[in-house]
């Protein structure tokens, strides 16, 4: 199998474009023509080697906005004193074309690109500034960027600034507010929006009737140009009039998501990363062999660790919640169900568990957009009357987009359920900034302030429990989940502990694991891991007890008692050091008297990419907590 990348990228051809000429030349359309060629087939073959080894990925948005990439790649080469020369994105999973173009920069080795999302490999799947040679930005969260770019181009007079932009980004609010101070400080900001009517759960123009964004655009007083994205001429002559107007401009590309893959081609699918066989297909036909031949020799890796006190099987909780939650629904008539629950989408139905809900009772089920906030204040203002619910859903990276939101339902006396999944850092190849760390924020009230509550189970059958247990509660609910399926947790004598008759009962923790040397503290997917370290502590003959925290945000005396006369207390958590459980325990330890040895790991710097290593990339996998047990026994 090769180890050089099997596609000459020296093939790309420099060309230099002046945005005073708005007309090509044939010279100057046909070397475009070969460079979105070339830079498609490299973005294909790169982006299915992330599918390939399990770390999945984004293809047909960098696939997609290509042309425009190497209209602007020209215009910074042939006018550098016109131009901020950064392709800024406010889409960060289209990073492959910032690390395409780090390598034909010169920045970054063209076999790099095969380890796209890999551990340790310095390319995750959204752009980081310091991490990956070459890269100019963080993008941060999808829709981000536009107002950060407004103050690029305030800090540099007299030349203009490009932001690629996209349908989907467009819905976020911040971009919003970036247009009207773009409009009324006359900032010389660019965006060009890639209109493909697709976003994750599905099609703008079915699920957001009335949603145009040349119309929205316009309303904010922006000149906006539409054209086909995939017209060469037609979108670099927008380009060149963007230029010689005056102020914020949008030119907006109509163009089917993954234009020209076969199977893909305006499908949802597109918008993740590309099935190896469809990729196989596609590069077979443009004659590039050796890159198939890769592709075909990629062996997906597995975490070859196996842990103890864990069942073999694994559940996905983060879809357990979906389930959950439909079976509680199926106790209710329709009219019920109606007149008493509402459940808002936020374009990640299928990552949430949500689509389980859709499917079984639509009739509660809307489909809101790729706007955070102001959905889960419409499913709070649901739920603000007594016997009323809102149930809300998103990633757990997003809860920080969402905290004054929070606290206006707490305000407002709202009845609120909140999933946020992808809590944590397992399986996050997307890395630090989908990193979902920060949850503890959402338990930001006052001691007197209305109830909010937050779990996260352990595993899939306490996920159920939880769901079921807490599905009527008033208040604000939040249930935390991971993005990576887990393993059932097992008991001494190797059946499921949560599984059964088991009821769960808020705000009382379990205990997992008796011991004499000390107790660990934990919950959620640190959970099987803890018990792992445990089990191997055991085996050593140190005695070590594991306490499951489920209810993250209550103190129960009862364990507190049990846990605070022990030798020593050892928090774990995938949660941010500074933030999280961890970071609370202590205080709660003190202020009722206790004094064991205390200590407490967590997620404490930038991610490394991958699956399954972020764990011990960050020192919380079970080397690290049988590490931090020993040395707090000295």
């Amino acid at each position: 199998m090769t180890t050089s990348f099997p596609i000459d990228l020296g093939a790309y051809q420099r060309i230099t474009l002046d945005p005073a000429v708005p007309t090509l030349t044939d010279e100057q359309r046909s070397a475009l023509k070969a460079n979105i060629e070339l830079c498609r087939d490299a973005i294909v073959f790169f982006t299915a080697t992330g599918a390939a080894r399990g770390v999945g990925g984004h293809t047909g948005g960098p696939y997609d906005t290509v042309p425009e990439v190497m209209i602007l790649d020209a215009l910074f080469r042939g006018s550098p004193d016109q131009f901020v020369p950064t392709f800024f994105d406010e889409a960060g999973h289209r990073v492959a074309t910032q690390y395409l173009m780090a390598t034909l920069n010169g920045d970054l080795p063209a076999e790099q690109l095969m380890r796209y999302r890999e551990a340790h490999q310095k390319l995750p799947g959204h752009p980081e500034l310091g991490l990956t040679p070459g890269v100019k930005f963080s993008s941060g969260r999808l829709g981000h960027m536009w107002p950060y770019v407004n103050g690029v181009a305030l800090a540099n007079p007299g030349k203009a600034v490009f932001c690629l932009g996209s349908d989907g980004s467009q819905q976020e609010g911040n971009d919003a507010e970036a247009a009207r101070l773009a409009v009324a400080n006359h900032i010389n900001v660019k965006l060009i929006i890639d209109d493909n009517d697709v976003t994750i759960a599905g099609h703008p123009s079915t699920y957001m009737g009335g949603y145009s964004v040349k119309k929205t655009l316009e309303g904010h007083g922006l000149t906006v140009l539409e054209g086909d994205g995939e017209d060469l001429d037609g979108l670099y002559a927008n380009i060149c009039k963007a230029m010689s107007t005056p102020g914020p401009v949008a030119i907006i590309n109509k163009r089917a998501m993954a234009v020209g893959i076969e199977g893909i081609e305006g499908s949802t699918h597109g918008h993740d990363v590309i099935p190896v066989d469809a990729a196989i297909k596609y590069l077979e036909a443009k004659g590039r062999t050796e890159a198939v031949a890769f592709l075909k020799g990629i062996e997906k890796p597995k975490n070859p660790y196996k842990f103890l006190g864990a069942s073999e099987k694994v559940g996905s909780n983060r879809n357990t919640f979906g389930e959950a939650v439909v079976d509680v629904l199926s106790t209710m008539s329709e009219t019920e169900r109606k007149n008493s629950v509402l459940v808002v989408d936020s374009d990640l139905e299928g990552s949430c568990g949500l689509a389980q809900i859709r499917k079984a009772n639509p009739e509660v089920f809307v489909s809101g957009g790729i706007q955070e906030r102001g959905n889960l204040s419409a499913a709070a203002g649901f739920g603000m009357e007594k016997g009323k619910q809102g149930i809300f859903a998103t990633f757990s990276a997003f809860l920080e987009m969402c905290i004054s939101e929070i606290t206006m339902a707490r305000l407002n006396y709202s009845n609120l359920l909140c999933h946020f999944s992808h809590a944590g850092i397992d399986d996050m190849a997307d890395n630090t900034c989908h990193f979902g760390i920060n949850n503890m924020f959402a338990d930001n009230g006052l001691d007197d302030g209305y109830e909010t509550r937050l779990y996260f189970p352990a595993d899939a059958n306490q996920m159920r429990a939880v769901v079921k247990a807490i599905f009527n509660d008033p208040g604000l609910r939040f249930i935390f989940s991971t993005r990576s399926k887990v393993p059932m947790i097992l008991d001494t004598q190797g059946n499921d502990l949560f599984g059964g008759d088991y009821t769960f009962t808020p705000g009382k923790d379990e205990v997992i694991r008796e011991g004499s040397a000390g107790y660990i503290v934990t919950f959620g997917d640190s959970l099987y891991r803890a018990l792992d370290a445990v089990e191997r502590l055991k085996q050593e003959g140190i005695e070590v007890g594991l306490i499951n925290k489920a209810t993250l945000n209550v103190v129960d005396e009862d364990m507190m008692a049990k846990v605070g006369k022990a030798p020593f207390v050892l928090v774990t958590e995938a949660f941010n050091r500074r933030t999280g459980l961890g970071s609370r325990f202590g205080s709660w330890l003190l202020e009722r008297g206790y004094t064991p040895k205390f200590a407490y790991l967590g997620t404490h710097e930038e991610g490394c990419g991958g699956l399954w290593e972020q764990f011990p990339h960050q020192g919380i996998d079970p080397t690290g907590i049988m590490a931090k047990v020993k040395a707090l026994m000295g």
